[in-house]
């Protein structure tokens, strides 16, 4: 298990942009696929994206492909996703996530940060 903290959340207006970053402790990031979901009030988990061990595949879920970017650094164990183009309907919690296969399934995710609010306004 790796612990997670999300940070760069935060209130924004819609057409904005906001990049969310991932910090991982220990020495075994690269070891890990990641992934950022995430859940809005009454609604269920969603995914939004993930990337490989190495960085060199990713993949994004219909709503927000060509909007957002997930990126890592395994050098400074983190995480990012850019999100471009904000709209309302992208409010909720984002969720970063570590795993050991490349999924766009909550399960197979055994690590997850606290979470860290997106609010985009009108």
């Amino acid at each position: 298990q790796v612990q997670l903290v999300e940070s760069g959340g935060g209130l924004v207006q819609a057409g904005g942009s906001v990049r969310l970053s991932c910090a991982a402790s220990g020495r075994t990031f690269s070891t890990y696929v990641m992934a950022w979901f995430r859940q809005a009030p009454g609604k269920e988990r969603e995914f939004v994206a993930t990337i490989s061990r190495n960085g060199g595949s990713t993949y994004y879920a219909d709503s927000v492909k060509g909007r957002f970017t997930i990126s890592r650094d395994n050098a400074v164990n983190t995480v990012y996703l850019q999100m471009n183009s904000l709209k309302p309907e992208d409010t909720a919690v984002y969720f970063c996530a570590a795993g050991p296969a490349y999924s766009v399934l909550v399960h197979p995710y055994d690590s997850w940060g606290q979470g860290t609010q997106v609010t985009v306004s009108s």
